[in-house]
């Protein structure tokens, strides 16, 4: 089956690739694919795109009783038919079965969208599903491709998990992500990279913010952005305002939203440990674990171990408006839903921005730049297998140290080595001292016998510029990478 990318889809390549592949297979069989990812991402828009260019059925579940939603299903079955009339079924099991009969002449895709809705209304779905795929039933079975679709990533993820019912059963198991940086600037639109990282900060890579939300409208330079943050995220008129509360709300996990938007207030504060976000909400370290379980499986944050100390890990917030909401919207709510309050807001606001939203951010992105853009020849002509920031004990200084960029890869006897170790600057220009940080850092780790210290790269990345004495330095020396805004969206 050869169908076309839809020309108003931005990338999904890969996505588009892989949804076509599944659907034009010609195995004479019922099929089944799963796709998931977070809301606002485009899955439904590239689930319709195939539908529609296939010939293919697509229903969209919302949240309802099981007898309304099957009479639904019913309706839009037979509309997609061309029945006279409506299917009346008289239980899910027959609906199912009727569906696995819909591709009389050639294969067929059959997307059920926001299918934890379903499931949530009739448990045993996932079970009935199974059912229809077994062996037995085949033999009654069309060439359906079926398409189970959901953005509550929990429930998801467990489809297929253990000893699920429909393990193992799946032929496509697809994950729609958010944009990345570089894709994401592309997609708003904006020229000054500098802007694009500001924005990134706040609305992330999640395609619906703007066209949906923000009604394309992107900051046209640099000034514009002070502007655009107040008229379009702290507007209470327009949607992204609160959508950082919706996210959670969304999530059928959930129950307690108040104590996951104090773990997320924690977290955006710079508590990034179990113990640091234990502190700040006066509770024990061990009645975390459900919470920051629940918000990690809901793809709400990571959970990253220290690239030095196995024992210690940091937690991060997963989406950009969650960070802005906590660390900038929340504190000043009560203003902000007044109209006219939102520059007040934001002129006292945009110190905090700067360090605790946009630094951090900054430092993610030179990470995934590490990881993902960065050429071998970065490394020495190796290749990184993981990037982590990490920390390393300086028992004469008694402190510890902060490494933003840790790179591994491996040795030539596949053993985990250290490629690079970096420092991330958003509002600092690069001098000798942050090298001589590195440095002093490498020395530190060759001390304690870090495997592949004698010989990591040094990576200094800045958000403002490098002095004329570092530039100088770097070109003389190759161990030392300098790492600024125009090749992290640009370079390698």
């Amino acid at each position: 089956m050869s169908l076309s990318k839809p020309r108003d889809m931005f990338d999904r390549e890969f996505e588009w690739g892989e949804l076509t592949r599944f659907a034009g297979s010609s195995a004479p069989r019922a099929t089944l694919g799963i796709v998931s990812g977070r809301r606002r991402q485009g899955k439904t828009f590239l689930l319709d795109a195939l539908a529609v260019q296939a010939n293919g059925f697509m229903f969209t579940a919302v949240e309802t009783t099981e007898a309304d939603s099957l009479h639904q299903f019913g309706e839009a079955l037979a509309s997609h038919l061309g029945e006279p009339t409506p299917f009346r079924f008289a239980s899910w099991d027959e609906a199912i079965t009727r569906l696995m009969r819909i591709a009389t002449d050639r294969p067929k895709p059959v997307v059920i969208d926001e299918f934890p809705f379903l499931a949530k209304a009739t448990p045993a779905l996932p079970s009935l599903i199974q059912r229809a795929l077994e062996p037995s039933a085949q033999r009654g079975n069309t060439p359906v491709r079926l398409l189970l679709c959901g953005s509550a990533l929990s429930f998801m993820g467990k489809l297929l998990a253990g000893s699920a019912p429909l393990r193992g059963r799946a032929g496509l198991e697809l994950v729609v992500p958010t944009l990345d940086y570089r894709l994401a600037r592309e997609f708003w639109g904006i020229a000054d990279l500098r802007t694009a990282v500001l924005t990134n900060a706040i609305v992330g890579g999640t395609p619906a913010y703007r066209r949906e939300f923000a009604q394309d409208d992107a900051p046209a330079d640099a000034t514009d952005f002070d502007p655009w943050v107040c008229r379009t995220v702290l507007n209470p008129s327009r949607p992204l305002f609160r959508e950082a509360r919706y996210i959670l709300a969304e999530e059928p996990d959930l129950h307690d939203t108040a104590l996951y938007h104090a773990v997320l207030a924690a977290i955006a504060e710079g508590n990034n440990t179990r113990g640091g976000i234990a502190g700040y909400l006066e509770r024990k370290s061990t009645d975390l674990a459900h919470p920051l379980g629940v918000l990690h499986d809901a793809g709400l944050i990571t959970h990253e171990t220290d690239a030095f100390r196995k024992n210690r890990s940091a937690y991060r917030i997963a989406e950009p408006l969650l960070t802005f909401y906590h660390a900038i919207m929340r504190p000043a709510w009560g203003d902000l839903e007044r109209p006219g309050r939102a520059a007040q807001v934001w002129r006292r606001s945009r110190h905090t921005f700067d360090s605790s939203v946009a630094g951090p951010h900054f430092e993610g992105i030179c990470r995934q730049w590490a990881r993902w853009h960065a050429a071998p020849d970065t490394y020495g002509n190796r290749y990184p297998d993981r990037v982590a920031s990490g920390t390393v004990s300086d028992p004469e200084a008694k402190k510890t140290l902060q490494i933003d960029v840790a790179v591994f890869g491996r040795d030539e006897a596949d053993r985990d080595t250290l490629l690079a170790i970096g420092e991330a600057k958003w509002q600092e220009t690069i001098t000798h001292g942050h090298l001589r940080k590195l440095e002093h850092i490498r020395d530190l780790l060759l001390k304690r016998g870090e495997p592949g210290a004698e010989t990591a790269r040094l990576l200094l990345f800045s958000g403002t510029g490098f002095s004329d004495a570092i530039v100088k330095r770097a070109e003389e020396d190759p161990t030392i990478q300098l790492i600024g805004l125009d090749r992290l969206y640009h370079g390698s």
